[in-house]
């Protein structure tokens, strides 16, 4: 005879946790919680660096910064009017002078002439932005006085021109038929970090008694010193051998030119050294 039994098996069951309670959503909750926080942070630091990096590209043309300010910077151009400059040897601006969405534009280069700066500079520093035509030609001219007839009878000049269509053989950037750029061993060629005509290029000018430096678009070209036995030496094989009183003022106005293609400037600040 066969005896049945029945078998129950025994099981220990666990205490139970309201599902916010239980352990594993309590580890698990935690590390959601470590998690976002993290997640957030780096959020956070991200819009940080964007709103700086916004801030930087949006900040507004014609303005100088705190620390520019602190460090000495002047605004030579406001953005809004001509008021600091006037053509060479008159009182106020010929109407080929203009001033158009922020920028100071030689609009009619048979009616601007060569717009100088109401104050003289000796030692400083010079920073603008150009933007030129096709073909156009400009420039930069410094240490003028009013005792030569022209701005280039006293002062020498930073070349500004339209490096692929322009008649001049001197280039952007070189000062004016004494100076030029090495060779660029990329392209074999005068180096020349210009954008093309149209686009808007940086300048900065450095002009003390023991060194001048011209960069374009962050590029070094040169260094020189005027009066150095080096530069009367070029002085005198250059046109500028016929003008006595070329580049022997330590000081003078700062000039640019107007009369060889339209051309438009901004964030033209100096810093007096």
């Amino acid at each position: 005879m066969k005896h049945r039994f029945a078998f129950r098996p025994r099981f220990q069951m666990c205490p139970k946790f309201p599902s916010s309670s239980r352990p594993g959503s309590i580890i698990f909750s935690g590390m959601k919680h470590s998690l976002l926080i993290t997640l957030a942070a780096a959020l956070l630091t991200m819009t940080g660096c964007v709103c700086q990096n916004s801030t930087k590209a949006t900040a507004p043309a014609n303005t100088l910064t705190r620390a520019e300010k602190q460090a000495g910077w002047q605004l030579l151009f406001d953005g809004q009017s001509l008021a600091g400059w006037h053509n060479f040897k008159k009182e106020g601006v010929r109407p080929g002078w203009q001033v158009k969405d922020g920028a100071l534009v030689c609009a009619d280069p048979h009616n601007a002439g060569d717009l100088v700066t109401s104050n003289q500079f000796g030692a400083f520093e010079l920073e603008l932005d150009y933007n030129i035509s096709e073909g156009g030609n400009s420039g930069i001219i410094f240490h003028i006085t009013e005792e030569g007839g022209a701005v280039w009878a006293t002062g020498p000049e930073f070349q500004l021109e339209d490096n692929a269509k322009a008649a001049d053989t001197q280039r952007c950037g070189w000062l004016y038929a004494l100076y030029q750029p090495p060779i660029d061993d990329k392209t074999g060629k005068t180096l020349d970090a210009t954008k093309p005509a149209g686009e808007w290029n940086h300048v900065r000018l450095l002009v003390t008694p023991k060194k001048c430096v011209h960069e374009i678009n962050g590029v070094k070209y040169f260094e020189y010193v005027i009066g150095s036995d080096d530069f009367n030496a070029r002085v005198a094989k250059s046109k500028f051998s016929r003008m006595p009183l070329f580049a022997k003022s330590p000081a003078g106005f700062i000039a640019l030119q107007g009369d060889h293609g339209a051309v438009s400037f901004r964030n033209i600040k100096v810093r007096p050294l």
